[in-house]
């Protein structure tokens, strides 16, 4: 069965200016790979620094978790999706090797470490667009669907 990646993608709690998902390349069972481009005109670079702005790593991190962990915990609950899902992020752990510029692509590879009582653990990784490793780590978020007892 193919994916519905527009589907996932108009399942997402997030909208602008908070949404950091622009397209799905993958999603299966196992992980995700997904594409964002930070805007130029983002308001959050005016004071990040100031005479060299530079995406804030939280944010590095939310791009992660929507595209890695959210975007995968929606294939995987596709079947209990008509009700409203609830989300909360439960842990974070990452490392950043390199700054991302304003106007700057981004692709998240998200694998799946384990996803049982509702939480999922993924292996996150965000690359530039010559490939170069930006930030890596894990994630891990918790699911509920309304009306569902477990």
């Amino acid at each position: 069965m193919k994916t519905d990646y527009e589907y996932i993608l108009r399942q997402l709690p997030y909208s602008e200016p908070f949404l950091f998902v622009d397209t799905l390349e993958n999603v299966n069972d196992e992980g995700v790979v997904g594409h964002y481009t930070f805007a130029g005109d983002a308001d959050f670079y005016r004071g990040h620094f100031k005479d060299l702005p530079v995406t804030p790593g939280v944010l590095l991190t939310e791009c992660c978790a929507q595209i890695g962990v959210v975007c995968l915990g929606i294939h995987l609950l596709k079947e209990k999706l008509s009700k409203a899902l609830k989300i909360g992020l439960s842990s974070a752990e990452m490392q950043y090797l390199k700054p991302v510029y304003p106007g700057e692509q981004v692709r998240v590879e998200s694998e799946k470490v384990y996803f049982r009582f509702q939480k999922l653990k993924c292996k996150v990784k965000l690359f530039d667009t010559k490939g170069d490793l930006i930030c890596s780590g894990t994630i891990s978020g918790m699911f509920k669907v309304d009306g569902d007892e477990k």
